[in-house]
């Protein structure tokens, strides 16, 4: 006898973007081919360790923070470069930086949180920054984490900030923003108000 698997149903952001942003944004785009419609491929969410780099409690402390905001477990970043005046060796000591790479249905459910939950409660939020890179992807800084709701209040004392990149597979920004609004993302207008 075969056993019945319980099938977990899509992240919402995901079966819109299947069911509806395609269409609208292929014709929105006046673009060709349907495989010419900008997709998000990955969410890296990353933390810089900065001056506290040697301070066990601060690496732990962010290490916390980015299981519970994305739900899995992060990858420590070691320097790449050694830098005298940093007293930073290549790939030894403690970690620069720590960071998560989502992909799937983590990527579209923690764009979700982060959209919906996180954002608007933001004290005297007026929209995100509309820079985005050459490649067409776009970064997201957050000045401190205490904004996501999975964290208590005794775990945001040690504040830091985050860097999250959106890797969207594209090459024009103009597409790229497109996107990301249709995925709810409040873009800043011009003269600084949303």
């Amino acid at each position: 006898m075969a056993e019945k698997t319980a099938t977990t149903p899509a992240p919402r952001l995901k079966a819109l973007y299947k069911e509806k942003f395609v269409k609208e944004l292929q014709a929105e785009l006046n673009l060709a081919n349907v495989h010419q419609v900008p997709k998000l491929e990955k969410i890296t969410v990353s933390v810089g360790t900065g001056k506290n780099k040697e301070s066990k409690a601060h690496i732990e402390a962010v290490r916390n923070t980015l299981t519970k905001i994305t739900g899995q477990q992060p990858v420590d970043r070691l320097a790449k470069k050694s830098i005298a005046g940093f007293k930073i060796r290549a790939g030894m000591g403690a970690p620069v930086g720590v960071s998560v790479t989502l992909r799937g249905a983590r990527m579209y459910e923690f764009l979700d949180r982060l959209v919906n939950v996180a954002l608007p409660r933001v004290r005297d939020f007026h929209g995100v920054g509309v820079k985005f890179d050459r490649g067409g992807n776009y970064n997201l800084g957050i000045i401190e984490q205490s904004i996501f709701p999975e964290l208590t209040f005794e775990e945001t004392q040690v504040l830091h900030g985050l860097q999250i990149t959106f890797t969207i597979q594209n090459h024009d920004a103009a597409h790229s923003r497109a996107l990301l609004e249709k995925f709810g993302l409040p873009f800043e207008k011009e003269g600084g108000r949303r």
